[in-house]
């Protein structure tokens, strides 16, 4: 998508292209060579592939050889930039988000991403039981690469974006089963809007290299880079709902606007294949 149109809010060029950095392509090449996040493990290595910036780790200063575990809460300043895995599971996290990383049935699984406030990219593995959590809406996690976002300034409405896989996705009572080769997103409303707490969302903020580059630190792939092509967003077909064509969100209605059912990917395409 880095060639393609997008569209930001509130965030910049140089957050949203981290991983065309230098450092961060020799840092991944590195992780990845030395067997990742079990090879760092077993070394008693780090499990950060890059950190730029400030950030702090449990009130205190995070540095690039720290190890992150599951129980965590991780805040990153202004101007900040934090890559890190944890099991099956890869994390970008940009500046000004306060996060923690929940644990699951083990110390390195990870059971929610709990978001107060700022940006995440993340990829995950297959597995149970898992959520990202954000003060308007949940999303549960199967095995996927999603995007989510809180503006404290919209008094914390979410956006959430399944990137490809299956994800639960929920505001209040409001409930949608997401299934997306190519991007499928959503605002969690802080306040109903046209009686709707869930409701489509246009593409922000994020890239398809992104996902592609975390899939890669956790030995996987996408799932337009298993298939070989990519969907229609919704913003190029003439639609503004976001990636593909719309699908309802909780069984309503299309949203205004949104572009025709497409059978390139996009709202409502089911995966096909494991995401490896």
């Amino acid at each position: 998508m880095s060639n393609e149109r997008h569209m930001l809010q509130g965030r910049t060029e140089e957050e949203v292209f981290w991983f065309r950095r230098r450092s961060f392509l020799q840092g991944a090449a590195a992780f990845v060579a030395m067997g990742g996040f079990g090879a760092a493990l077993a070394q008693q290595r780090s499990n950060i592939v890059e950190l730029k910036g400030d950030a702090q780790l449990n009130g205190q200063p995070l540095r690039a050889a720290s190890v992150i575990q599951t129980g965590d809460r991780i805040e990153t300043g202004p101007g900040s930039n934090l890559v890190f895995v944890v099991g099956n599971a890869s994390f970008l996290v940009r500046q000004n988000s306060r996060i923690t990383v929940e644990r699951g049935e083990t110390l390195n699984t990870v059971s929610v991403l709990r978001m107060v406030t700022g940006a995440v990219a993340s990829v995950w593995g297959r597995g149970t039981s898992r959520q990202i959590i954000t003060p308007t809406l949940t999303a549960g996690i199967r095995g996927t690469g999603v995007y989510t976002e809180v503006f404290p300034e919209q008094d914390s409405r979410s956006y959430f974006c399944n990137c490809y896989g299956v994800v639960d996705v929920s505001a209040g009572r409001e409930r949608d089963l997401s299934r997306a080769e190519y991007h499928q997103s959503y605002w969690g409303e802080a306040q109903p809007k046209d009686g709707k707490l869930l409701t489509a969302a246009p593409p922000i903020n994020h890239t398809d290299e992104e996902l592609e580059m975390l899939a890669q630190l956790v030995d996987q792939r996408t799932a337009w880079q298993i298939t070989g092509r990519k969907g229609q967003k919704a913003s190029d077909a003439g639609g503004g709902s976001g990636y593909g064509a719309a699908k309802p969100a909780a069984g309503g209605a299309p949203a205004a606007g949104a572009a025709p059912a497409s059978s390139g990917g996009g709202y409502g395409a089911s995966p096909t294949g494991a995401y490896r």
